[in-house]
C-alpha cells in the first residue's frame, strides 16, 4: 500500500513539474541513451577523419559530422561536457523533451552528411546517431495492445471504434 501512495505522489510530482513522465522500458531508455552516446563519440572521431579530403562537400560533412557528435554527446551524456558552464540548463531541457521531439533532433541532422557525401566514414557516423533516433521513436510510438485487443479489431469487433465511428457520422449528418 505504502508503493501505491509513494508512485501517485511521484507522478503527481512529475505532473506538477512540468516533466513527462518517461514510459518504456529502464533497458530500452538507457539502450537508446547509449546507443546516442557511443554514436556521438564516433560521429566526432569520423567527422575528424572526414576532415582529410580534397571535394569540399566531404569537408563540408566532416565538420557537420563532428557539430551533429558532440550535440548528440552534449544531450545524452552531460557528465561529458561537466567542464562547460552552461550544461546544466540544456541538461534539464533535453530531459523534458519527449521522445518524438529527440528522435527528429537526432535523426533528421544525421540524414545531411551522408547526403552531403557519402562515403564509408560519413555513413558510419551518422549511422549509430541515427540508430539512437529510431530507438527514441519506437519508444515514443508506446507498446502494443494487448493480444485480446489486438485480436478484436482484427475480426473487426472493436466496439469503441465502431461507436467513433457512428457518432462522428451522425454528427457530419446533422451538419
Amino acid at each position: 500500500m505504502g508503493q501505491l501512495v509513494s508512485a501517485t505522489a511521484s507522478a503527481a510530482q512529475q505532473q506538477e513539474s512540468g516533466v513527462p513522465e518517461k514510459k518504456g522500458a529502464w533497458w530500452c531508455r538507457m539502450l537508446a541513451r547509449g546507443i546516442g552516446v557511443i554514436g556521438g563519440s564516433v560521429a566526432v572521431i569520423t567527422g575528424i577523419v572526414s576532415l582529410i579530403t580534397f571535394t569540399p562537400l566531404c569537408l563540408v560533412s566532416g565538420i557537420l559530422l563532428m557539430l551533429l557528435g558532440f550535440f548528440v554527446v552534449l544531450l545524452e551524456a552531460p557528465c561529458c561536457c561537466a567542464f562547460l558552464d552552461f550544461i546544466q540548463p540544456i541538461t534539464r531541457f533535453s530531459e523534458r523533451r519527449p521522445y518524438y521531439q529527440k528522435a527528429l533532433l537526432y535523426g533528421i541532422p544525421a540524414i545531411l552528411p551522408v547526403a552531403l557525401c557519402f562515403t564509408l566514414t560519413s555513413f558510419f557516423g551518422c549511422g549509430l546517431v541515427f540508430a539512437s533516433a529510431v530507438f527514441y521513436m519506437m519508444m515514443s510510438v508506446g507498446n502494443k495492445a494487448d493480444r485480446e485487443t489486438m485480436a478484436l479489431r482484427a475480426r473487426g469487433q472493436d466496439m469503441e471504434m465502431k461507436s467513433d465511428l457512428i457518432n462522428n457520422e451522425e454528427a457530419q449528418t446533422a451538419n
